[in-house]
């Protein structure tokens, strides 16, 4: 089961003591939209609520809406399950209830629209041991945005960028979050008597008292809070994008219906509802939504909007990205006319923004290109090549490296790869345990700028450390991460997170691309005081701006010749 409830915002701005949402469930089609909308917003998966497609047949009749009482709304033709509640009076939901094989049910506020990260969402429901989650869904943990880092004296330290979705736990809040769940099989210790306490505070008094455990978590995803214009609109815009065109929720216009007049265009998704009136010259922009009994004059223009029922409006005005509901009181907040100009405009507000951030790729190539296919081609002839050359001496490099020091033969290190998929890059290990550690007391004296560290003399390295790394075999583990697909023969440096959180640009551009095992910047750096890093940003980002087969042929070939001139100095010193 599911239960929605709309609550009266105390502190939303009233027109005629009406807030948005009371509007909304009092116009139709506005009503049917929403009250369709909200029952799909909650994304479900079988591990939670048995299989998906039961699940999305049920899904509308399962839901049930709770509305203040004094708002005394005629439902027409939108007939969900619908029950009033007060302030002093519990919600109760027993004759709701079913028994079915799903585990929990849930209780949303139905005053937000939340479009959370589904996977995360179950994962930690499946993860809990509470018998109530309390879920709120938060935007600024979707992948790619910036959150900035606090001490505990409210000072900025840094920000920290997210490449994934993710999801944390936090307090429980004061106020009723986006969505409640309760296992079913807990109901009776939650809900005495199945009644839902009006305030949050009643209801965890409730659990307390039962022993009942809570806990609370934030998941990424979209929020729109519908007791707002933008919110409204925005919401109700998404839905009748994805309705479709023969949807019995709402009338999509054609421009034939009676009292629609033939000069009258519409464009894109507009939905009527009983008796309109529309005067020649008007032009209609969806997605946009008129209630009942509305007349609009001529050459009007009316885009992106909600017109309620009973509305008249007049002719040569603009009606963008607004919200009118009813005629007089709007006339009263009008902008002064414009001189020379014979149109007016209903509060007009910023172009509809779209509900979810959108991460494009530094760069992208066509499927038939060099580096989406001949690349990988390459990478992998090249790795079973230099393998199978290597695998006679990689027994005797193993037992040097176990003889020199205590530890495992091979070095793991989390790295970021291609769309910041992380991956385990292997090489030979040339430091001795606790090289981290004392990397952190040595970075004082490193001797390059930015987030990577580097030293002669490095006293982290083991007997043959300093010996595999000048000729470069402590890598050649690295061709298993170029078979598994982790990485390239040539590309950006594989960096772990830490380092991928600075430079914006720089990062995007080297997580477009596979890492490494050689690339621009490595043959290329001049290892000059303070311009290391410099040189890092800038090679990275040109090698992925004019990738292509000549550049990875003389990267190849300045990296041969490095490695065969430090090869031959290591007998020369």
């Amino acid at each position: 089961m599911r239960l929605i409830i709309i609550r009266q915002d105390r502190n939303a701005k009233t027109i005629k003591g009406e807030g948005l949402l009371r509007f909304a469930m009092s116009t139709e089609p506005v009503t049917r939209i929403v009250f369709d909308g909200l029952s799909r917003n909650l994304c479900c998966n079988s591990s939670t609520f048995g299989t998906c497609r039961a699940y999305a047949r049920r899904a509308l009749s399962e839901v049930v809406y709770a509305l203040p009482q004094e708002w005394q709304i005629e439902l027409g033709k939108a007939d969900p399950k619908v029950i009033t509640f007060t302030e002093k009076k519990p919600i109760c939901i027993e004759q709701f209830l079913r028994n079915d094989h799903n585990k929990w049910s849930v209780i949303s506020n139905g005053c937000f629209a939340t479009k959370p990260n589904g996977k995360l969402l179950n994962e930690v429901l499946a993860n809990t041991q509470a018998d109530v989650v309390a879920i709120n869904v938060r935007p600024e943990l979707l992948a790619y945005r910036e959150r900035v880092r606090l001490t505990a004296q409210g000072r900025i330290v840094g920000f920290r960028r997210l490449h994934n979705d993710s999801v944390e736990p936090v307090p429980i809040c004061a106020d009723w979050p986006h969505h409640v769940f309760v296992r079913n099989n807990a109901f009776n210790k939650v809900l005495l008597d199945l009644t839902l306490p009006y305030e949050l505070s009643a209801f965890l008094q409730q659990c307390r008292s039962n022993k009942v455990i809570v806990s609370a978590f934030d998941v990424a995803g979209v929020v729109l809070d519908l007791g707002t214009e933008y919110g409204l609109l925005n919401f109700c815009a998404t839905r009748l994008r994805a309705m479709s065109s023969h949807s019995s929720l709402a009338k999509l216009a054609t421009g034939n219906e009676q009292g629609v007049s033939k000069d009258a265009r519409f464009v894109s998704r507009v939905f009527l509802g009983d008796d309109v009136h529309v005067g020649p010259g008007v032009t209609v922009i969806g997605p946009a939504i008129i209630g009942n009994h509305v007349t609009i004059g001529q050459r009007s223009v009316i885009s992106s909007s909600i017109i309620g029922s009973n509305v008249t409006v007049p002719s040569d005005q603009i009606v963008q990205n607004s919200i009118v509901r009813d005629t007089q009181q709007e006339e009263q907040n009008l902008p002064e006319h414009v001189p020379g100009s014979s149109k007016q405009t209903y509060y007009p507000r910023p172009d509809m923004l779209t509900t979810r951030h959108t991460n494009r790729a530094f760069r992208t190539w066509p499927l038939f290109s060099y580096a989406r296919v001949f690349k990988r081609v390459v990478d992998v002839l090249t790795a079973i090549i230099v393998l199978t050359l290597f695998a006679p001496v990689m027994p005797f490099i193993a037992l040097a490296i176990k003889l020199g020091s205590p530890g495992p033969v091979f070095f793991k290190h989390k790295r970021q790869g291609r769309h910041s998929k992380e991956f385990h890059c292997l090489k030979f290990r040339t430091m001795n345990i606790g090289a981290d550690e004392m990397q952190e007391k040595l970075r004082v004296i490193s001797e390059v700028d930015g987030p990577q560290f580097k030293m002669v003399d490095d006293p982290r390295l083991n007997a043959v450390g300093e010996f595999l790394r000048e000729t470069y075999i402590d890598e050649i583990p690295q061709f298993l991460n170029v078979l598994l697909g982790q990485m390239s023969v040539v590309g950006p440096r594989p960096s772990p997170e830490s380092e991928n959180t600075l430079c914006p640009t720089w990062r995007d551009a080297r997580l477009s691309v596979r890492p490494g095992i050689t690339g621009l910047w490595q043959v290329c750096r001049t290892r000059e005081p303070m311009k290391d890093f410099q040189e890092w940003i800038y090679y990275d980002t040109k090698y992925v701006r004019e990738l292509s087969l000549s550049m990875d042929l003389w990267t190849c070939w300045q990296t041969f010749k490095k490695m065969a001139n430090k090869f031959v100095r290591q007998f020369y010193k």
